[in-house]
């Protein structure tokens, strides 16, 4: 058990670290803080609560990801993918609804990792999580047009895309030019500074920039001062929701939604960042640092926490050594909120929400749906079923549906790969005589390939004395598997027919005995050429009844 939870940050101390080794995480945690301050305050508005409790997620959530996790570069914190399923359940059951999912979710997480499911959580099919990023990413922009747009929507934004464009539509001609003056220049910031200068810290610059102007300026455009009053100048104290069992009820699918996507997404960010460092993380040990980051989020107000893919690459990229990197970009956001909370007051919304549309399109992997569509038609199927679920009903039906036909797509293709070989008396072995058949089995005997692999096997006859099953060439059986080849021997016994199992797995001798077959009549060898020899010495002795 101890190396489920055993955190990276343990591994790192124990290798020993060093002043150049904390200067290096001290300079890749200011960059990643730098990134996440308005991110996180953007992310927390489309989601539907107050900007400050973006910030407690980040600060409070990403120091405990970074403290407790299975990966050396993790950066945790309010991840975009959210946004759809946090405002869900905002709106359905308010906030304190919203922290006691958040809470529960954190508890399946923990339990997910101390019963290692983070090995299977992470396989996730490629086609399914382009699909549901992309997914996320049409959601988020469209929640931002109002925004960007500076529109005012008399009964409230709907959720539902197809109802939120309709209401879009109608709100159109009252749209704010200062607004959309002020998205157009983040947004245009970000992008030149990308191109000219990708070492900068774009996003900040470019809400700092457009605040500077919306204030000199004074355009009539909704900041975070008037929506919200500000943020706080640090953090609350730690407090329980209001608990009751209707209200846990009610949340349970919510927790679950969030528990399922905070696993994936945050495996997915720590498989990337094995990518870009050589490194291995620990699945199981991130998932219970998340669970507990997603409790002490809640414990503060905070939304839900996971593994951020852009940040992460980010503090990989900005040369992070340890863990520790991610806990002093809690610390810097920390002291952003101490020392600069006051000035939040004059970030326009539009600003953000230019952010977000930024986000948004950096989201979707463009290349990567087109490989997709290119390369196979069953992947591109997976792909557009994923995304329009998800864009259209729900991420957690789009993700399952994904993943079950992209199931059902590689059980075909495996069905596929079954060949069963039949060689007697028409090609007769070298040491084998007419009366012998032998069916050579290769590939995955499992129940998507006993259809095929049956209907070549029921061929046999009574027209000979020894049946040979080579069975060296299968990779894998199942129990349907094994329930075929015994109904192929009780058949041939049954009929008089010697039968020689050729195989070296003993696991396979024990399932067909499990299956009761009759042990008169049925020999196990280990090789081919042993069935061939056994053959010919019962031949020459003449024991056939």
């Amino acid at each position: 058990m101890t190396d489920v939870i055993l955190p990276k940050t343990v591994s790192v101390f124990r290798e020993g670290y060093g002043l150049a080794r904390f200067k290096a995480d001290a300079l890749a945690g200011l960059t990643v803080a730098i990134v996440a301050l308005p991110l996180s305050m953007a992310i927390a508005i489309a989601s539907g609560v107050t900007p400050d409790r973006g910030l407690y997620t980040a600060i409070i959530g990403g120091f405990l990801v970074s403290l407790l996790g299975g990966s050396r570069h993790q950066i945790g914190g309010p991840a975009g993918a959210f946004i759809v399923l946090v405002s869900a359940t905002v709106a359905r059951h308010g906030i304190d609804g919203l922290l006691l999912a958040t809470a529960m979710a954190g508890l399946m997480l923990i339990v997910c990792g101390l019963l290692r499911l983070g090995d299977y959580i992470k396989f996730i099919p490629y086609p399914v999580t382009v699909g549901f990023t992309a997914g996320i990413a049409v959601i988020i922009f469209a929640s931002q047009i109002g925004e960007l747009l500076g529109l005012s929507f008399a009964k409230g934004e709907p959720g539902p895309l197809a109802e939120k464009l309709s209401a879009i539509a109608v709100a159109l001609p009252g749209f704010s030019p200062s607004a959309a003056a002020i998205a157009a220049l983040t947004i245009a910031i970000i992008l030149v500074l990308r191109r000219t200068r990708p070492t900068w810290p774009g996003l900040l610059i470019a809400v700092i920039i457009a605040s500077a102007a919306s204030a000199l300026l004074q355009l009539p455009v909704s900041t975070i001062g008037s929506k919200f009053g500000g943020i706080p100048s640090g953090l609350p104290l730690p407090a329980l929701p209001d608990v009751t069992p209707d209200l846990a009820l009610a949340v349970l699918p919510d927790a679950i939604a969030f528990a399922l996507l905070g696993a994936i997404e945050s495996l997915l960010s720590a498989v990337v960042a094995d990518g870009m460092t050589g490194r291995r993380h620990r699945s199981n040990t991130e998932l219970v640092a998340q669970g507990v980051a997603n409790i002490g989020s809640a414990l503060f107000g905070g939304i839900c926490v996971t593994g951020t893919i852009a940040r992460t690459a980010t503090n990989v990229r900005a040369g992070a050594t340890s863990p520790v990197s991610g806990m002093l970009h809690a610390a810097f956001l920390l002291a952003f909120m101490l020392v600069a909370a006051p000035l939040a007051a004059y970030i326009p919304l539009a600003a953000l929400a230019g952010v977000l549309a930024v986000v948004s399109w950096n989201m979707v992997e463009k290349s990567a749906i087109a490989a997709l569509i290119r390369s196979s038609r069953g992947e591109a199927l997976i792909l557009g079923v994923t995304f329009l679920l998800v864009v259209f009903r729900d991420l957690t039906e789009g993700i399952v549906v994904g993943f079950s036909l992209a199931a059902l797509q590689f059980i075909h293709h495996m069905s596929k790969n079954i060949r069963v070989t039949a060689e007697g008396p028409e090609k007769p072995l070298d040491a084998t005589d007419a009366e012998t058949v032998t069916y050579r089995l290769d590939g995955a005997f499992f129940f998507g390939a006993v259809a095929a692999a049956g209907a070549v096997l029921d061929r046999i006859g009574d027209d000979h004395r020894n049946l040979v099953l080579d069975c060296t060439g299968i990779r894998f059986v199942d129990t349907s598997g094994v329930n075929l080849l015994a109904s192929v021997i009780r058949k041939a016994v049954h009929q008089g027919v010697e039968v020689y199992v050729v195989t070296e797995r003993s696991e396979l001798q024990t399932m067909l005995h499990h299956q009761e077959i009759p042990a008169q009549r049925v020999h196990f060898v280990h090789t081919l050429a042993q069935a061939r020899a056994e053959l010919a010495d019962r031949d020459d002795a003449g024991s056939y009844p």
